[in-house]
């Protein structure tokens, strides 16, 4: 009994002191943050929705073209006599040129019917063509339709490209600042806990009279800056790691929340980053590939194609069509074909003045100066942020190399005043003064390590590169 007593205390123990070791900060790296978030962010379910958005006007155009079946039948009964009994049935096949292939079947009868609709007991079959030899011979609606919903299709491409771009940026920025303010809060955590036992030490040394009890006072102060410090700190980070977890989703469906364990890289994780050869090819070809350029460029080509097809409305109309016909002979439908019997027919109209026409290819025009107008501008404006945001990159890549000697320096100033302070050659004033100048340096540093990182996502972003592949 004293045996099983024995083993379930030392149980208990062991569970208890299993229970009270401390979880482990996950780490959240930014390349695995980016991923995910491009994997599973309803944004990122929007921008890839843009691919089928052009294909499926792709297919709505292309069905333009598509073979048609059609079927007429028109009676009339008065008096208890058929008047007439029509009926026309047939294929019509549209192709690229403006021309178009038809065929069918016509039956006719009845007591009052138009002797133009007289066709053989057994009927009529038909087949032959129509074509526009004037306005449509070269473009016409259906073919411009089709080529602009081409167009689109890689239009959606750059939209696709511009919406994870946005994204993407976006959510950098908000992982950069919950960097930033995860360090600033650890920073502030321990200078409050320094603080916290200067105080206690002085207090105790000031009992014994080793300090003047002035000297708990500034400690007592110290510790309630810090712990001012330490509180907005601590909002920071919990503001941030709110907005963080804003980008952070599951499957696009399930908004998900970063632990309260988990943690993002550590400073020596992260070197400062400078303009690389790379992001000044870039910059050269920035008028080639940023993703909103091309836009410009694919709604130039799409207004081209309006100003081109109404340039085509100015020609008159001409349509010729011309039928072969023929009567079956029991199953034979070519039995008694002649190339004598036929119909045909010729549509022609045009305006006189031609002004709806002529206005139509002015607006036309003008859209396209107008579009070309904006084009050049947004080339300059992206050009000025691809080349300020390479400006900051270079400059906090400078600054933040320069500030980590700055934190050794002072880390340096400090330890030094520490000694001098222990040997009685210095005072807690200026221990005090050497560790504010520590903290703002970590802090500064801190801060320009999270502003080099950013600078390189805005420069990706300005040149409309930034991907998380």
């Amino acid at each position: 009994m004293v045996r099983k007593t024995r083993i379930i205390l030392f149980l208990f123990v062991f569970s208890s002191e299993l229970l009270a070791q401390p979880i482990e900060p996950k780490q959240l790296a930014f390349n695995e943050f980016m991923r995910l978030v491009k994997k599973n962010h309803p944004v990122a379910k929007q921008a890839e929705l843009q691919l089928e958005l052009g294909e499926a006007y792709l297919q709505k155009s292309r069905g333009m073209f598509d073979p048609k079946v059609f079927s007429e039948i028109s009676q009339k009964y008065f008096d208890d006599k058929q008047y007439y009994n029509l009926n026309n049935s047939g294929l019509k096949i549209p192709t690229w040129y403006g021309l178009e292939f038809g065929g069918g079947y016509e039956r006719n009868e009845g007591v009052f019917l138009n002797p133009q609709n007289n066709v053989p007991n057994a009927g009529l079959w038909y087949a032959g063509a129509s074509i526009n030899i004037g306005q449509g011979l070269f473009i016409d609606e259906r073919r411009a339709e089709l080529n602009k919903a081409k167009i689109f299709v890689k239009s959606t491409q750059a939209e696709r490209q511009l919406i994870y771009n946005e994204l993407l940026y976006n959510a950098g920025q908000a992982y950069w600042e919950w960097f930033n303010a995860f360090h600033t809060l650890k920073i502030y955590e321990e200078a409050l806990s320094l603080a916290e036992e200067r105080f206690e030490a002085v207090k105790q040394n000031s009992k014994f009279g080793d300090v003047p009890l002035i000297d708990t006072v500034e400690a007592s102060i110290q510790v309630q800056n810090r712990m001012l410090n330490y509180q907005q700190a601590d909002l920071n980070y919990k503001n941030t790691t709110t907005l963080l977890s804003v980008y952070l989703w599951d499957e696009g469906i399930i908004p998900l929340e970063i632990n309260e364990n988990t943690i993002p890289l550590t400073l020596t994780m992260v070197e400062p980053l400078a303009v690389s050869g790379n992001l000044m090819a870039q910059l050269d070809s920035v008028t080639l590939t940023h993703p909103e350029l091309a836009q410009y460029e694919f709604k130039l080509q799409q207004l081209q194609l309006d100003r081109r097809l109404k340039q085509e409305m100015i020609k008159p109309k001409l349509n010729l069509k011309y039928n072969a016909i023929t009567a079956p002979v029991g199953n034979d439908v070519f039995a008694d074909y002649n190339t004598n019997n036929y119909n045909w027919g010729l549509e022609f109209s045009m305006p006189l003045l031609l002004r709806k026409e002529r206005g139509d290819l002015k607006i036309a025009q003008l859209k396209i100066n107008e579009t070309k107008l904006d084009f050049d501008s947004k080339k300059a404006a992206i050009n000025y942020k691809a080349i300020a945001a390479m400006n900051e990159l270079s400059t906090s890549f400078n600054q933040a190399n320069l500030y980590a000697k700055t934190v050794k320096d002072y880390l340096q100033l400090l330890n030094g005043e520490k000694q001098k302070f222990e040997a009685g050659e210095s005072s807690l004033f200026m221990v005090n003064a050497r560790e504010l100048g520590y903290i703002n340096t970590q802090l500064k540093y801190i801060e320009l390590i999270a502003k080099n990182q950013k600078a390189r996502l805005t420069t990706d972003f300005a040149l409309g590169i930034l991907n998380a592949d």
